[in-house]
């Protein structure tokens, strides 16, 4: 949860410098009738926040940056690797009745298919397997490669990626999952490493947690 604490005085300095801005930490003193000491740690705290920038010998001035554009920043911070879940794989021998079964056992929506090195080689979704079992054939006999997309065709994400940017990519291509994977050589292959998964649900928790409901703002009294 972020929570930005802002004073009476707090909120008092901002509306001078809007109004003064740029103007010396003296000045704003002089105005609120206080020695420039007693402001240091509100000027400090207000240009550490951004909500104010200062140059030296011309002072501070406001950043025009509001809490809702400094909620997104912060959101913009958070890496993939600290919201990503445990990735939902299946081997690529398996078949798509296998795939069907894991996908309602493990309650997901789509699921990553690996090699036997563990690494990617396709991600099939629940509209992939509802297309296939609708049609005649026996799914008990029908592999899993007839079914999945195929690698170089997967949209991935890395563990240092923003979820912001995981967030983007699952709205501009309309899918459902990403995997988090890292670049590695196994069984003299080069290929991708699934490390976990970002979905919808991921992104959905993450900005209730951090969205602007959960700014508490505290007005009044002295920090």
């Amino acid at each position: 949860m972020i929570t930005i604490q802002l004073t009476d005085r707090q909120e008092e300095i901002i509306k001078i410098v809007k109004e003064l801005g740029p103007i010396k930490g003296d000045d704003i003193a002089d105005k609120l009738g206080l020695v420039r000491a007693t402001l240091r740690p509100d000027l400090a705290f207000l240009t550490k926040t951004g909500i104010l920038d200062a140059r030296p010998r011309v002072g501070y001035y406001y950043s025009g940056k509001g809490i809702s554009s400094l909620v997104i920043e912060e959101v913009k911070k958070i890496k993939v690797k600290e919201m990503k879940a445990v990735p939902a794989v299946i081997n690529v021998d398996c078949s798509v009745y296998d795939a069907v079964v894991n996908l309602f056992l493990l309650d997901v929506g789509s699921m990553f298919i690996v090699s036997e090195g563990g690494l990617l080689e396709g991600v099939v979704s629940r509209k992939d397997l509802l297309k296939i079992a609708m049609g005649q054939m026996d799914i008990h006999k029908i592999p899993i490669t007839i079914v999945m997309t195929r690698m170089p065709n997967i949209v991935t994400v890395t563990m240092e990626e923003s979820l912001w940017s995981a967030a983007q990519k699952i709205v501009d291509h309309e899918i459902d999952a990403l995997p988090v994977v890292r670049p590695i050589k196994r069984n003299g292959r080069e290929g991708l490493e699934v490390m976990g998964r970002v979905t919808k649900t991921t992104v959905t928790k993450a900005f209730v947690e951090l969205g602007l409901d959960k700014i508490t703002l505290k007005r009044g009294g002295e920090s």
